[in-house]
């Protein structure tokens, strides 16, 4: 209890920090309080945020949009001046293909930080990771080209047992994002006939 206490209390002090910022800034439009001025930080409470209320019970869905398709969010904290959407218009540029690459990269390790966190608080036999199916991953499978197919998809979590994880799976081209999710809800017990342009659940997934 404590150790949930001391975690909650910690989350407070970053928002109430980030309010005292924001209130220096004095910005020209209104915007929530409480938001930090760097991604790394704003990233990092957004995904605390979710183990304490993973840990508390207080939800078992959580969603979080690290980036919007059309963000013109910078990233100085890593040299990166330019807005990420344009960046994603590479044309092939050598040079903007790194940048998005680093702006990729820094997703990838944030995330790697909530998967951290669940990994380390327990619950019950085991840990938040062991009993959670966290899906990370994006839209689009090249931004250059608007593309939607071959989506890098990162599935963590061993759902209560019912996943094996560590594993890199490639299915067939053409096959729904959407099956992916009708064999998550099969996991948890809930057992619609279809989801949007599903066609069935993947196999090997929960191949134990």
């Amino acid at each position: 209890m404590d150790e949930y206490l001391s975690a909650v209390r910690e989350i407070e002090k970053r928002i109430e920090g980030a309010e005292k910022d924001n209130r220096e800034l004095t910005p020209s439009i209104e915007k929530p309080a409480g938001i930090p001025i760097t991604f790394n930080d704003y990233a990092k409470l957004m995904y605390d945020l979710q183990v304490v209320a993973f840990e508390a019970d207080l939800t078992r869905i959580s969603t979080l949009v690290v980036a919007r398709e059309g963000s013109m969010r910078v990233y100085p904290e890593i040299g990166i001046p330019d807005p990420h959407h344009p960046l994603t218009h590479h044309r092939n540029n050598q040079e903007w293909i790194e940048k998005v690459t680093q702006i990729n990269c820094l997703h990838a390790e944030l995330f790697a930080y909530f998967l951290g966190r669940l990994k380390s608080t327990r619950d019950g036999d085991g840990s938040l990771l062991d009993h959670s199916m966290i899906v990370y991953g994006s839209g689009l499978g090249d931004g250059n080209r608007h593309t939607h197919e071959d989506l890098p998809i990162l599935l963590a979590g061993r759902g209560d047992g019912s996943l094996k994880p560590g594993r890199h799976i490639v299915y067939e081209k053409g096959t729904p994002m959407t099956n992916l999710y009708l064999t998550l809800l099969d996991r948890i017990g809930v057992r619609p006939e279809t989801i949007g342009d599903s066609v069935g659940k993947l196999e090997h997934l929960t191949d134990l």
